[in-house]
């Protein structure tokens, strides 16, 4: 019989797992044909963070990155570049997990934004270092804007909906 920490671990994986790749089925859709005038948020890259800091055990390193590497390779971007970009902002959010959870959302939320934008700009610097096209910088501003104003939106619905708060007391209630 499975231990309960090791079922709850082994769910929540699953769980990632599933939403993120609907995610990434409803962004392949064809929903809106033509010149897209607001890109959406990157709302794969907020699941992500947010799991990496409420429950890091569920979020490993390996599935983060088959999940972006199946996302580079399904979106037609350069195989490997985003997900290595994603794997290590992921690694260095849960680097720091322990320090942000007593914190208030709001420097979350400042935090996670700092690491949205150092990640865009190692995407686009190493795009342009390897003589790639990278997507237009006003494109890249508006998808990050939508990106950053969706965290807080996605890690309600996480709290709400799934059971990831970002509180220890509930977190130390549940492990137990």
């Amino acid at each position: 019989m499975i231990e309960p920490a090791r079922r709850r671990r082994v769910l929540g994986q699953a769980l990632y797992i599933a939403l993120f790749l609907a995610i990434l089925f409803w962004r392949l859709l064809p929903l809106a044909p033509g010149r897209v005038i607001w890109p959406g948020p990157d709302l794969g890259l907020c699941l992500t963070l947010i799991w990496v800091l409420r429950r890091p055990e569920q979020a490993p390193v390996l599935t983060i990155a088959a999940l972006y590497l199946i996302e580079d390779i399904l979106l037609l971007r350069p195989i490997g570049l985003s997900a290595a970009i994603v794997v290590l902002g992921s690694e260095a959010a849960r680097k720091r997990e322990h320090r942000w959870r007593e914190l208030p959302f709001m420097v979350e939320w400042l935090r996670v934004t700092t690491l949205l934008a150092l990640m865009m700009l190692a995407d686009r610097f190493l795009l342009t270092i390897f003589f790639l096209t990278p997507p237009p910088l006003g494109q890249a501003m508006l998808q990050f804007i939508a990106t950053i104003a969706a965290y807080p939106l996605v890690a309600g619905l996480a709290a709400w909906a799934l059971g990831l708060p970002r509180s220890t007391a509930e977190r130390d209630a549940r492990t137990r």
